[in-house]
């Protein structure tokens, strides 16, 4: 099945915008996701293919719509809420 994600041979994104001497995060915000996803792959909370999918499937205008961090954003939010981890149970 194939998802939004998978755009392997797909046209019409555009030019590739790239950036001389780009940093790694645009915004600290991007650099505490990072950390964050980091720190509960480490600790048990999930695997990195369990985020990764998470990241998949999200509702395809969402994930169009959404920045790199964005998604990984909402994958955290996503596999957090699923497996109760900050709130009560």
């Amino acid at each position: 099945m194939s998802r939004v994600n998978d755009v392997g041979g797909q046209t019409g994104f555009g030019a590739l915008r790239i950036e001389a001497d780009e940093p790694p995060f645009h915004a600290d915000w991007e650099a505490r996701v990072y950390a964050l996803n980091m720190a509960l792959v480490r600790g048990g909370v999930y695997t990195l293919d369990e985020f990764r999918d998470a990241v998949e499937r999200m509702a395809p205008a969402e994930y169009l719509a959404a920045s790199y961090y964005e998604r990984w954003l909402h994958a955290i939010e996503t596999l957090v809420a699923e497996r109760k981890v900050l709130g009560d149970e």
